[in-house]
């Protein structure tokens, strides 16, 4: 079994252990997922199966949307709802809509964040989630990420109260903690604040409307009926050019031999070579060979699967 199956992974879990429940269902070890989702969000967490868990990477490293609430006057020490309070303001606030969109627009493009010490982030080798357990505060390295859109859902036009809520649209890129923008909102908003709820409702094309739950992927493999919920590989590879072999490379491309480079490498990092709209292997330029290029990932099930249904490479 080949291919990417966009599940909904519900409150309560971790993402290890959708993997864990799936390789029991779909009786099969080659099973990854494509980006952590923690035990309390809920949300599109594609996950890659047999060779398709060589494209993981590429929706790990794809755009992301997530609805989140963001609540003002407490700071929690894991910048969400889980978290111990660590500062907290609750005077009666009153904060116009105008305020919170004027913010919101100031945190759109790159911005930089701080991880948080709850986090996988590693730091000399190890999570920094295992210092923050064991009461060590590190430095935690600045990174920049990109906020594609932030989107006010809530329609009050002014949020009132000791701890005032609001509900935000985030599409975002790799690497993003909301959690962390959610700090960063309140800080600008002039209040402590953390994350209260979160949902991703996107990963990469992955929508909600793709998805099934545990539960559902068991029904439909126990009736035989899972395999058209699953799509191709080349979905996660979609992000990349698409270049058909031509004939005199083919046989060249899937034994990954390095070949000359293509021009299409001059405006993209990677390229992936198809037949027949299979993709064989995805290219890059090689790091000690200026001029030629060589295989990253390579596909090479992909190929006899694809000869079945096309009279090209058939003796």
């Amino acid at each position: 079994m080949d291919g990417i199956l966009p599940l909904w992974k519900e409150k309560g879990m971790t993402s290890h252990d959708c993997v864990f429940k799936l390789r029991k269902i779909l009786r099969t070890k080659k099973v990854g997922h494509t980006g952590t989702l923690d035990p309390n969000v809920e949300g599109v967490l594609p996950i890659c199966i047999g060779q398709a868990t060589k494209t993981a990477s590429y929706i790990t490293d794809s755009g992301k949307e997530y609805i989140a609430e963001v609540s003002i006057g407490t700071a929690t020490e894991t910048e969400d709802a889980d978290g111990e309070a660590v500062d907290q303001d609750l005077s009666l606030k009153s904060i116009s809509r105008a305020e919170v969109l004027a913010v919101l627009s100031s945190l759109t493009g790159p911005i930089t964040q701080i991880p948080p010490m709850y986090s996988a982030v590693k730091v000399n080798g190890r999570r920094l989630y295992e210092y923050a357990r064991k009461g060590i505060e590190v430095e935690r390295p600045e990174r920049t990420v990109f906020i594609e859109k932030i989107d006010l859902l809530s329609g009050e036009s002014e949020f009132k109260g000791r701890e005032p809520k609001f509900t935000i649209r985030v599409a975002c890129g790799k690497g993003t903690y909301i959690r962390t923008l959610a700090v960063q909102i309140g800080e600008q908003l002039g209040y402590p604040a953390h994350m209260s709820a979160l949902v991703r409702t996107a990963s990469g094309t992955f929508t909600k409307e793709d998805c099934l739950t545990l539960e559902q992927v068991k029904e439909e493999m126990d009736s035989g009926q899972l395999l058209p919920h699953l799509r191709p590989l080349e979905s996660a590879l979609c992000g990349l050019p698409f270049i058909e072999a031509p004939s005199d490379l083919l046989e060249r491309v899937l034994n990954g031999q390095v070949l000359p480079q293509h021009a299409m490498l001059e405006t993209s990092n990677e390229i992936v070579f198809s037949d027949d709209g299979k993709a064989l292997a995805v290219y890059a330029r090689h790091p000690e060979k200026p001029g030629l290029i060589k295989p990253v990932k390579m596909f090479p099930a992909n190929r006899q699967k694809g000869d079945d249904s096309s009279g090209r490479h058939q003796a």
